[in-house]
């Protein structure tokens, strides 16, 4: 396949790498890949290789930081776990290879990794890749300056294979309320789930995180006044949006400048 430059010097047909392969994204993304005449997939790794996925050859993921050398990837899309997503971006880190990342979970040690993986390559982390969800992000900020005082709760659901509790999507937009709403007295407190006597208290914000079936991920702010309520709500019924968004990243991505990215940034470009 035969790459042409566009005005910015970034080829014009995107080579990309893909970490999880054999995973529920790792395969929505090699999908997605072959639907756009405008990639190419150069590797794929996995920590338990099949022999393809979506017609790509998958290899294992010690082959990593050869691959990300020698097949020259002008960006590399990872969706799997925080351990394996640090290894990977201190390899693409490494080799000057742009890291997409999805996986959520990371504890502060590993979140410290990731940036110090961008202070020498391009690094996007996004907690959801969908495009609603970054608009939903910026309309719970308004919707929480504007109703001060409203009792403030979220639900998630997701599938009954998911990990991470309450999900990366839903600490983000918590993150977006504490911000918020944050006073001298510092940020609204957290309360994860209600059992026994348990009364709401002024200025908290409720998380609960259901996980069900195959849901590809439900997230709905409540917000409650005296005699009124507002509900905002986005439900993804496909993952395909997610494997959509990681792509649309990495080509905008690829052949920035070493640094922190957000997909905001992306679809505001």
């Amino acid at each position: 396949m035969t790459a042409t430059a566009s005005d910015d010097g970034v080829p014009g047909v995107l080579r990309l790498g893909v970490t999880g392969a054999t995973g529920r994204m790792g395969r929505e993304v090699l999908a997605a890949a072959a639907e756009r005449p405008a990639v190419e997939v150069v590797f794929a790794v996995a920590r338990s290789p099949d022999e393809r996925v979506a017609e790509t050859d998958v290899d294992p993921d010690a082959d990593l930081d050869a691959l990300a050398v020698e097949r020259e990837p002008h960006a590399v899309v990872d969706f799997t776990a925080p351990n394996p997503a640090t290894r990977y971006a201190a390899a693409c880190a490494d080799a000057g290879v742009p890291f997409v990342t999805g996986t959520t979970g990371f504890d502060a040690s590993q979140r410290e990794a990731l940036r110090a993986a961008s202070e020498s390559t391009p690094l996007l982390h996004a907690a959801n890749f969908s495009r609603g969800v970054a608009v939903l992000d910026h309309l719970v900020a308004e919707a929480v300056r504007r109703l001060p005082g409203y009792d403030v709760e979220l639900v998630e659901t997701h599938h009954n294979g998911k990990r991470d509790a309450p999900s990366g999507t839903a600490n983000r937009l918590v993150e977006t309320i504490e911000t918020t709403r944050s006073t001298g007295d510092g940020a609204p407190e957290r309360v994860h789930g209600r059992a026994g006597d348990a009364p709401r208290e002024p200025d908290e914000i409720g998380v609960h995180s259901v996980r069900a079936g195959s849901i590809a991920g439900e997230h709905e702010l409540l917000l409650a006044g005296d005699g009124e309520d507002v509900t905002l709500t986005h439900r993804a019924g496909d993952r395909r949006i997610f494997a959509a968004g990681a792509l649309d990243a990495a080509a905008w991505l690829a052949g920035r400048d070493p640094g922190w990215y957000d997909f905001a940034e992306v679809i505001e470009a």
